[in-house]
């Protein structure tokens, strides 16, 4: 049996020596090829754990994997390659045009000054027309909307033709044709066994979406499994300090979280 995408085993991530917790004992699976949400209220160690996963933060104990080796043992070089990584946020400090940041994700595949050839372009072209950006590459980065940049930023993801993708936030700022257009190009890649970590706030769209779900609180796993096992009135009531109810929706049959009243 291979081994999962990513995993973790009790994993713990402070900032600074002494500081709190922000990740406190996680440990998860994700599989090959699966659409894996994880959610969460402000705070609650989301970013965090998808920085650990990519070695951008040290455990305070417990360990982080990729592929079944653990990430500091992977070269950036091999694990660019493996895995798209979208951040939260980014900033360009040079002007760029959107074709030219979109190629960066075919430098890992290029030896040193090695020029990009028609399998590099063919990766970028597909990239871009999947992401909706097509239309975007001769502009500069920088006259682009929230929005725009964020399809751009997934397009870079895409034209490493990664093993996996690993995702924070990535529908932020999108206009409902556009998210919903991420998601199932999303949903797709897992589809074509693209392995897709992704970290979100939309509870009903994740629902929607992914194969299993991972919900944190303060930093502790609160659930894990399928959408249905996760989905609770009670358990979602209790992370996010509000009530709600969860109905189906008719259309899709997935769960559906309905923020109530609470008096």
């Amino acid at each position: 049996m291979s081994s999962p995408a990513f995993h973790t085993k009790e994993l713990s991530v402070r900032y600074r020596p002494g500081g709190p917790l922000v990740l406190d004992r996680v440990s998860i699976a994700v599989p090959r090829g699966s659409l894996y949400a994880v959610l969460g209220p402000n705070g609650s160690g989301k970013s965090t754990l998808m920085k650990a996963l990519l070695g951008q933060v040290p455990p305070a104990r417990g360990a982080a994997f990729i592929d079944g080796r653990p990430v500091q043992a992977w070269k950036r070089r091999d694990l660019a390659r493996w895995v798209g990584a979208v951040s939260q946020h980014e900033e360009t400090s040079f002007p760029l045009t959107v074709r030219s940041l979109v190629e960066m994700g075919r430098y890992p595949h290029l030896g040193p000054l090695q020029p990009m050839g028609s399998r590099d372009h063919e990766a970028v072209e597909a990239a871009l027309t999947r992401c909706a950006a097509l239309d975007l590459a001769e502009r500069f980065v920088d006259t682009l909307s929230g929005g725009e940049f964020q399809r751009v930023r997934i397009a870079r993801a895409l034209a490493q033709e990664p093993v996996a993708l690993a995702l924070d936030e990535p529908t932020s700022s999108l206009d409902i044709r556009h998210e919903m257009g991420i998601l199932e190009l999303l949903r797709d890649s897992a589809r074509e066994g693209i392995t897709v970590f992704l970290v979100t706030h939309h509870l009903n769209l994740a629902a929607r979406y992914a194969d299993r779900v991972l919900l944190l609180d303060r930093g502790r796993v609160a659930a894990e499994g399928s959408v249905e096992e996760v989905y609770r009135a009670e358990v979602l009531a209790s992370v996010y300090e509000w009530p709600v109810a969860v109905a189906h929706d008719p259309l899709s049959a997935a769960p559906m979280v309905t923020p109530l009243s609470p008096r």
